[in-house]
């Protein structure tokens, strides 16, 4: 969606982390900006934090809940409008071996980083489709493109909001719908959700990982890695190297099988 001013754009985990930086950026552009998040501190603060914009909104939303998410949406529908940019950014991680999740973790990962995107694109796509106009951006993560120890359960989740992704921007090519959808795959970003993590690669800055996403959108880009190597050597590697032999490259050379060693996460 190259011009976004005027454009009513939702984010989810938009109050936190890059989903709030995104917020920022879409007001810079003169969006309308609606905010869903689980955490209402999170919401305070930034209304506060952006008080000088008159064009935010914000909901307080369990996004794995269906039923939560539809009711919301119709209220988003109601007093606000139909929304034209949907940016599915809410995510979590529980970064232990799989023998060591509980059932409940499990659940919590799949619902939130892939079943909500699902839910949320579901009430607000058929709008999309009636006006011909609408872009789907969803965050997956680099992760679903490599596995790697201690991220079995979030790596699956991505991997499955991964393939739904691109596969619903075939669905809008095939129904010759003017909806894009963006896929993208970051690499670990310095916002607390991965406190601990250690990498040779270098950890994104989240001011700069947000740019690009917002940049994405607005070129209309189908699927975007950051930094924009990661896709290509992961899809190369794979394609031109035994399994040992990867292995062997990703995890000794790079150390990305040891990135999770001393993982703690957000409190």
């Amino acid at each position: 969606m190259k011009n976004l001013q005027g454009k009513t754009v939702l984010i989810t985990g938009g109050a936190s982390g890059i989903g709030k930086i995104m917020t920022r950026l879409m007001l810079e552009r003169q969006a309308k900006v609606i905010i869903w998040d689980i955490n209402e501190t999170n919401i305070n603060e930034t209304l506060k934090d952006f008080s000088k914009y008159s064009s935010l909104f914000s909901f307080k939303v369990d996004v794995s809940n269906f039923e939560e998410v539809k009711e919301t949406a119709a209220k988003v529908k109601q007093e606000i409008g139909i929304v034209d940019v949907v940016i599915n950014n809410a995510g979590i991680v529980v970064g232990k071996y799989f023998n060591e999740h509980s059932v409940k973790e499990i659940d919590a990962t799949m619902q939130i980083n892939s079943l909500a995107p699902m839910y949320i694109t579901k009430v607000f796509l058929d709008d999309m489709l009636a006006q011909n106009s609408g872009h789907i951006c969803n965050i997956a993560s680099s992760g679903g493109l490599i596995s790697n120890p201690k991220m079995s359960v979030y790596a699956s989740s991505k991997w499955a909001l991964i393939g739904w992704s691109d596969s619903l921007r075939l669905e809008m090519m095939q129904m010759k719908k003017n909806i894009h959808i963006t896929t993208i795959m970051p690499y670990y970003i310095y916002t607390g959700m991965f406190d601990g993590v250690r990498s040779k690669i270098p950890i994104l800055e989240p001011e700069a990982a947000s740019l690009t996403i917002i940049k994405a959108i607005e070129g209309n880009k189908r699927m975007v890695t950051i930094p924009g190597y990661i896709y290509r050597f992961t899809r190369f590697g794979q394609a031109i190297m035994s399994i040992d032999v990867f292995d062997w490259f990703t995890g000794k050379v790079l150390g990305i099988y040891k990135t999770m060693e001393h993982f703690v996460g957000r409190k």
